[in-house]
Formats: C-alpha cells, structure tokens, sequence
C-alpha cells in the first residue's frame, strides 16, 4: 500500500495540472543539501526498477550474438553484433545519434571490452553504458527489467529530475513508484535523508507538490 501523504500529494498534483493536448510524465524534483557535488562520489547515479512501471515506452538496444541475440530480438528496439560494434567505432555521429535515442543498452559480458574500447567515449559521458548480460542471466527477463527502470542522476546539479509515472496512471501506483526511489535515494546519499533539502512531484507542465 502506499503512503498516504504522498499518494494525497500526486492526486493534487494530477487534479491541478492543467488540461494538455499530449500525455504527461509525471516527475519527481529532488532537491539534495549538505554535500560537495564537485567531488563526483557524492553524486547521485542510480538505476531504479519502478514497481509500476515507467508509464512511457522505453528503448533498449542489446549488444549480443548467437542465441542471446534470438532471444532478444522479441523484446528490444534493435539487436547489434560485433560488426555493428565496429562500425559504430568508425562512426562517431551514428553512435551519438544511437546513444541519444535509446534509453538504456544491454550487451553480452564478452562484448563488454570492444564496446568500452569503441564506443566508451560516446556512451560512458551520456550515462549509457551497457549493463552486462551474464552467461547465466534470462535476456529477455533483463531487458523487462530495463524497461520499467528509471535512472536517479543528479550530475554536479543540487537540483535534478527523475520520472516516476505518467498522467493518466493511477495515483497510488505513481506514489508506489515516489517510494521505491525515495528509499533508493536515501541509500545512495552519504548522510541518507539527511542530504535531502525536499522533494516535490509534478506533471509535465502542471504545479508542483511537495512529498518530502
């Protein structure tokens, strides 16, 4: 069940937005306090599976070859084998437009090496790097993983953004969703919520509400 005052806090938040003409994320601004953000281990960089889900259609891409390439062609936007790897290499402007339009990537733990050498530079600044597929792992169990996840990345900024939801889903299961992240975002901080200044949820374009 979800909490009371945050499933209260996204009803108004849903109730006062304002009627658009296109579907609304539902976001969370995070506010941080009390730490250095230049120094990059007090940066937040979490992946956060949303029990409800994203609300949105999430693209991933998988590096894979041989059976795990079969396996994944039923549930990713596009498979890609060590030659496309390659030529992404060759391809700075093709990997950037590649990195920029896919939410998330998953490859073969033996691909894991070429991909750092060749594509590193262009994944690694965007937060993109593949999460690795290990030999005993379930691509396609993985890849359904992926696409409820959301990432928590607060860079050098005190202030940053994280979607939990979208409009037209429930209240309860968007404040599920604000759960789930705030229990992560107190676990990845170095004084817990005690570097949380406070924590709001909003649509797209509608008016904010505080949750913490």
């Amino acid at each position: 069940m979800a909490d009371k005052e945050i499933e209260e806090a996204v009803i108004r938040a849903l109730e006062t937005a304002p009627s658009r003409n296109f579907r609304e994320s539902v976001d969370l601004a995070i506010n941080l306090k009390g730490l250095d953000l230049r120094d990059p281990t007090n940066r937040v960089d979490e992946t956060v599976v949303l029990p409800s889900g994203t609300g949105r259609e999430t693209k991933v891409v998988l590096f894979a070859t041989g059976e795990n390439a079969v396996l994944g062609e039923k549930v990713v936007e596009e498979v890609l084998g060590s030659v496309q790897i390659k030529e992404l290499g060759d391809d700075a402007e093709a990997a950037k437009a590649l990195a920029n339009s896919t939410d998330f990537f998953v490859a073969d733990v033996g691909l894991m090496q070429d991909i750092a050498r060749l594509l590193g530079k262009v994944l690694g600044p965007r937060g993109k790097m593949p999460r690795p597929l290990q030999p005993e792992e379930d691509v396609v169990d993985v890849v359904n993983r992926m696409k409820n996840t959301v990432q928590l990345r607060s860079r050098d900024n005190r202030t940053f953004h994280a979607r939990v939801g979208a409009q037209d889903m429930s209240a309860t299961d968007i404040a599920t969703n604000i759960e789930v992240v705030i229990r992560r975002l107190h676990a990845a901080l170095k004084n817990g919520a005690l570097n949380v200044d406070s924590i709001y949820v909003k649509t797209t374009m509608g008016p904010s509400e505080r949750v913490a």
